[in-house]
Formats: structure tokens, sequence, C-alpha cells
């Protein structure tokens, strides 16, 4: 007997399926979608923290208004007015407010404000001061 006929009864290498590639490949996809993820969460609560610091400098703007000056008193709580209306109550009260305010827009020489305008821009301060 050579040696070649001793080598035959030894079977060939089997091939073992190696998946690790593939389960890193999916381990590092899932991985990313989880930080994408968060990093919309985040950036989402960062945007709308500056939203609500945004909505409480334009009420304490709306809020200090000095209503000496009664036309450009009239622009700034029509200015800040409309960008604090968001609910129903408060667009409502605003919508009230406008045509008070018209008065002391549009002219050179203004009157002062008189008691039933100031009393519509206290209601809209409270309601919106409410909301926020």
């Amino acid at each position: 007997m050579n040696g070649v006929d001793e080598l035959r009864d030894i079977k060939p290498l089997l091939e073992i399926p190696d998946y690790s590639y593939y389960m890193t490949m999916g381990l590092l996809v899932l991985s990313l979608l989880f930080a994408t993820i968060l990093l919309f969460f985040v950036i989402k609560r960062i945007f709308q923290n500056r939203k609500m610091n945004m909505q409480k400098l334009y009420f304490k703007a709306l809020k200090s208004v000095d209503w000496t000056d009664s036309k450009q008193a009239s622009y700034r709580v029509t200015y800040f007015g409309r960008k604090l209306s968001t609910d129903t109550r408060s667009k409502e009260i605003f919508s009230q407010l406008l045509p008070m305010l018209e008065v002391y827009k549009y002219k050179k020489d203004v009157p002062r404000v008189d008691t039933q305008t100031l009393n519509q821009y206290n209601l809209l301060v409270h309601v919106i001061d409410e909301s926020l």
C-alpha cells in the first residue's frame, strides 16, 4: 500500500457559513438608525424650547408696551399680538382689538388711547398669559 491510498479515507474540509460580517453591518445600521432618531428628538426639543423662549420674550414686550405714544403702541400691540395669538380664544380677542387699534395707526396726529381699547388689550394680555 502506498501513501496515497491511506489518505483517501480523509474527508474534505466542510465550508462553515460565516454570517459575522452581515451581523456586524446590521448592528451598525441599527445603531446609526437609533442615533439618528435620538438626534432628531434632541434637536426637536431644542427648537421647541427656543420657540417657547421667543414667545416669552414677545409676551414680555407685549406686556411692557408704553401707551404714552399711542401710535407706536398700536403698532407694537398689533405685531406682538399677531405673533402670540395662537389659540382660538386669543385670536378672537385679537381680532376684536385690531379695529380699535386702526384708529391710532395711519395718521400723523393721534389721540390718546381710550379705556375700551385698553380694557381689550388687558384682556388679550391676560388670555395670552394663561395660554403660555
